[in-house]
């Protein structure tokens, strides 16, 4: 009896083994993911002799076209670009490139007309800007032909004393006193050729301005108008 009972146990101990790792087993399986087929997609396009053609593959024939990907219900999923050469993809990216600096220039034109409108809303305020900018060039004129003035007073007595020097050679001190005042006329001068130059430019640039404002306020859209000449462009 006793021997009976230990087969038995035995048996009972594998069968429970058993039993557990067949449960195991079956969870583990469970917990692995499922594989799920990817979705087909399907090409199209149409050839060079105008025959449509469909594949679930690119299609060869139309390896020089554009391809329609559709998914497997025939909606549109993407959009498989033609195959370059070097030669042509080198074209291509230069003709990107040249595309993306018309762009570039052109939002430029846009916010620089915007920016000129925001300044000026009105011909008045564009004409107390251009008097403004007049006025400083004006002022550092004037104030150089005033210097000029005070100049010629300062050589009076110079030349006074050199004419007591006629025909014979300066002392080297009053030489120096007048070609320094000679030297500072000079400069003024230019000085002052520079500023008429400034205010000449100045209004060139304000003029341009005005024109191109007019048409602004008239309608025209920004960015539409032509370039305006460089020294002129709107700041």
């Amino acid at each position: 009896m006793h021997t009976f009972d230990a087969r038995y146990c035995r048996f009972a101990s594998r069968l429970m083994t058993m039993v557990a790792l067949g449960w195991a087993n079956s969870l583990s399986a469970h917990a692995q993911p499922q594989q799920q087929p990817s979705a087909a997609g399907i090409y199209s396009c149409t050839a060079a002799d105008g025959r449509r053609l469909t594949s679930d593959r690119p299609i060869a024939e139309c390896s020089s076209r554009e391809q329609r990907i559709l998914n497997t219900d025939g909606s549109f999923r993407a959009t498989l670009p033609p195959y370059l050469s070097p030669e042509a993809r080198a074209t291509q990216e230069a003709h990107d490139r040249k595309a993306a600096a018309d762009r570039a220039t052109q939002n430029d034109a846009i916010r620089r007309d915007r920016n000129l409108m925001q300044r000026f809303p009105s011909e008045a305020v564009h004409l107390r800007a251009r008097n403004t900018a007049l006025d400083d060039a004006n002022k550092a004129m004037r104030a150089s032909e005033h210097r000029i003035k005070d100049l010629a007073q300062e050589r009076k007595p110079l030349t006074d004393e050199a004419e007591f020097y006629k025909g014979r050679v300066l002392p080297a001190k009053l030489k120096q006193s007048l070609d320094a005042n000679d030297a500072s006329v000079d400069a003024l001068q230019q000085l002052i050729e520079n500023q008429r130059a400034e205010s000449v430019r100045i209004n060139s640039r304000y003029d341009a301005e005005l024109a191109r404002l007019k048409r602004l306020w008239a309608g025209a859209a920004p960015g539409s108008l032509a370039a305006v000449p460089p020294g002129t462009a709107p700041r």
